[in-house]
């Protein structure tokens, strides 16, 4: 079975596998920009439990989620268990998704951010946190300066709730920004869309993680050959540090971690 390698997650001492699980399928069904991402099934207690230990078996240690993922934070926390030491984990603040209305509401003020990862660390059981990103809204610059969320991750921080912050950008400027200021940067890169490969360049070069999301542009790559090239596409990336992929299908899971097999 492919065991995936490891990359250092920037300077903060931690080893991260090269794919991390995302986990909005997790616990939401609405308004998820993936293939039937309206009212698709969401998996067993079991399904998950399963899943997580295939991702534990490939080598996968980063799991990816989110208070914006529906119940996706409640349900790893429960099903999780003993395996909580075997995960690097990455939960988010500032999105926060109303599954009735099907929209998102930002919030970045320093009370919302202290409740949402004290939420979040109850949510999942766990004392800390290893890494929490700002979900920011596509105004990524004006959130990441001008609001309270990123001091706000900086004190959790010295607190020992958070062992590293960063955010999930959109623009060349935020996720720059987000590089001088934080541990990590999440940005969108694949074979199709380059526009953020700057961010991933100065990252490398301040010896900061790099996050990938969209990857496999939301699960709208289905050719087998192609996403191959695609996932091989991301890591070959300098600086890239681990591609987040969302998925509820083992098969689908194991073959990614093929694709990335001999890496590193």
């Amino acid at each position: 079975m492919t065991l995936l390698a490891k990359r250092p997650f920037g300077a903060t001492g931690s080893d991260v596998s090269i794919l991390g699980l995302g986990t909005v399928k997790f616990g939401r069904n609405k308004g998820v920009k993936y293939p039937g991402g309206e009212g698709f099934p969401l998996p067993t207690d079991a399904d998950i439990s399963s899943l997580l230990d295939l991702a534990v078996d490939l080598g996968i240690n980063l799991l990816d989620t989110a208070p914006a993922y529906g119940t996706s934070e409640e349900r790893l926390g429960a099903i999780m268990g003993a395996r909580r030491d075997r995960f690097f984990l990455v939960s988010k603040t500032g999105e926060e998704f109303d599954a009735q209305t099907g929209a998102s509401q930002y919030i970045f003020t320093a009370a919302h951010t202290r409740r949402s990862v004290e939420r979040s660390l109850q949510r999942l059981r766990t004392d800390y946190l290893d890494c929490v990103l700002v979900h920011s809204s596509r105004d990524d610059l004006d959130v990441l300066k001008n609001s309270d969320v990123v001091e706000t991750l900086q004190q959790l921080k010295a607190e020992g709730k958070i062992r590293s912050i960063g955010a999930s950008t959109y623009t060349v400027a935020g996720g720059t920004w987000a590089v001088d200021h934080c541990d990590t940067v999440m940005v969108a890169h694949n074979r199709d869309y380059t526009a953020e490969a700057d961010v991933i360049a100065h990252a490398a070069a301040r010896g900061k993680a790099v996050l990938v999301k969209k990857g496999l542009a939301s699960g709208h790559i289905a050719d087998a050959a192609a996403l191959r090239e695609n996932i091989r596409f991301v890591l070959q990336t300098p600086g890239v540090t681990s591609m987040v992929f969302g998925s509820l299908n083992p098969a689908n899971i194991r073959q990614n971690a093929a694709a990335a097999e001999g890496l590193f």
